[in-house]
């Protein structure tokens, strides 16, 4: 069995076991003090044995444990096991893992299918801007991270796509996909090479009008835009 087949009957238990309002009312009991089941019968204006079916499904699931107390059991709620069903299961870094063998590429493949031909380029435009969006990062393949482009080089590149090039930029730029400096003249992947870590083996590189790719050492320091310019200048004059 898979991890995230462990997890997901892990978590589908521990919901099901949350899932009927009582049960939610016995944690909410629980967590003021342990209480026996007739306490909390009386506290929910349940019979017994009602109380202790919810307490069996709870207690599966780890989130109360019982103790005698004479000829009684007391029931506890285990906030150890909480805290370690959110840790475990329900931490940012854990929720992909939910997604099992699902295909999360099926809707991308569909749309590239759909609007381009065998060769990759762009056949038609789609009106809704979730497949729009696709195709677009379709088209970030052309371009390297780190580099800088001018709008020559940025159209060279879409022209591999479509003929709409200035469609394709303006989109990229609106979208989010790339950045451009306040001038219009210089191009380069949002999010790559702003900035530098120290260290990292990360190398801003910015591509010359004959084609070829400039490598410009790193800073450490975010670049802005006009950094951006100088740097490839400078570089260029070496």
């Amino acid at each position: 069995m898979s991890a995230s087949r462990d997890t997901n009957t892990t978590l589908l238990e521990f919901f099901k076991a949350l899932a009927d309002a009582n049960r939610l009312k016995l944690i909410g009991v629980l967590a003021h003090e342990p209480r026996s089941v007739e306490d909390l019968a009386a506290a929910l204006d349940l019979d017994s044995s009602t109380v202790s079916h919810h307490l069996k499904r709870l207690s599966h699931v780890g989130l109360v444990s019982a103790r005698a107390e004479g000829p009684y059991s007391v029931y506890a709620l285990d906030l150890e096991a909480l805290q370690s069903m959110a840790r475990d299961h329900l931490a940012e870094e854990a929720l992909p893992r939910l997604a099992g063998d699902a295909d999360l590429g099926a809707f991308d493949r569909k749309v590239l299918a759909t609007f381009t031909d065998a060769g990759g380029r762009i056949t038609a435009f789609p009106s809704q801007q979730k497949k729009a969006l696709v195709l677009l990062r379709h088209t970030l393949q052309a371009f390297e991270e780190g580099a800088v482009y001018d709008e020559a080089q940025v159209n060279e590149r879409l022209a591999r796509f479509n003929d709409d090039t200035a469609r394709l930029r303006r989109s990229l730029v609106d979208f989010g996909f790339m950045r451009r400096d306040r001038d219009g003249g210089r191009y380069w992947l949002d999010g790559v090479g702003l900035t530098t870590q120290p260290g990292s083996g990360t190398e801003r590189r910015a591509a010359d009008d004959d084609g070829s790719v400039h490598v410009i050492p790193r800073t450490g320091d975010s670049i802005d835009d006009a950094q951006v310019r100088a740097l490839v200048d400078a570089d260029r004059d070496r």
